[in-house]
């Protein structure tokens, strides 16, 4: 669904087609009026839900950008039987005011509480400098922490770029916002997927400078589901959020 202004009209249309198809695929893609991550791309949202939640399994939610969105099924594939999976993946950046009122709506429209949050942001909003991403990071952090359930957090560090990486993402520039938003997770005892380490070993199996093919995705999508389970096992039974 592609819309040239947000408005009002247009949110009540959004939210009436996401009544309407529930689907195991929701993507909604929006252009943004003022296009305040990168100048030069169209954002986009895309939110997935299990088509048959299991009220007896805990929920997981996967938040970040295509990125997490790539590893996704493999989670999803991993933790079949363990959890219910859903993603919210999406263009906008730390640093861009509409992310947590993105996140605030899409838990609105969801209904579930979570018992794990494994989230990531960071490959997008090359526009905006490292201090502002330091200065936005607690408020990212703040309106994951008010998801329903306040359930587990688990941060994902960004994983690297080739050279030709276009809209100002180098490799210097993750590593300075790995080391902005480390500083954060381990000050609030956040557990850790590295998936940045995992995949500078291999830049073998890039699609295109910025994403991997589906042998990289599943590399992540195993590495993110071992560390989710673990999560969720170590979870007290009062903490696993249901739908």
């Amino acid at each position: 669904m592609r819309h040239q202004k947000i408005s009002a009209a247009g949110c009540v249309l959004r939210l009436f087609a996401i009544f309407c198809l529930n689907l195991i695929a929701r993507p909604l893609i929006v252009y943004a009026q003022n296009q305040t991550s990168i100048p030069e791309e169209i954002e986009w949202t895309w939110e997935v839900r299990p088509q048959l939640a299991d009220p007896k399994l805990p929920n997981v939610l996967l938040l970040g950008d295509s990125i997490t969105r790539s590893y996704f099924p493999d989670v999803t594939k991993n933790l079949s039987g363990i959890a219910n999976v859903y993603l919210m993946a999406s263009s906008t950046s730390v640093g861009d005011p509409r992310l947590p009122r993105q996140i605030a709506e899409f838990a609105a429209m969801e209904g579930v509480s979570f018992a794990v949050v494994h989230f990531n942001n960071g490959l997008h909003g090359w526009g905006y400098t490292e201090t502002q991403f330091k200065s936005d990071f607690p408020i990212f952090l703040q309106a994951i922490r008010a998801l329903p359930g306040h359930g587990k957090l688990i941060w994902a560090s960004i994983t690297p770029v080739k050279p030709e990486a276009s809209n100002g993402a180098t490799d210097a520039r993750i590593d300075a916002r790995n080391v902005i938003a480390q500083a954060f997770i381990e000050s609030d005892k956040i557990l850790v997927d590295d998936l940045h380490a995992l995949m500078t070993q291999h830049a073998d199996l890039y699609e295109d400078a910025f994403h991997f093919n589906k042998a990289g995705s599943a590399l992540m999508g195993d590495q993110a589901a071992a560390i989710i389970k673990n999560a969720l096992e170590r979870l007290r039974p009062g903490q696993r959020g249901q739908p």
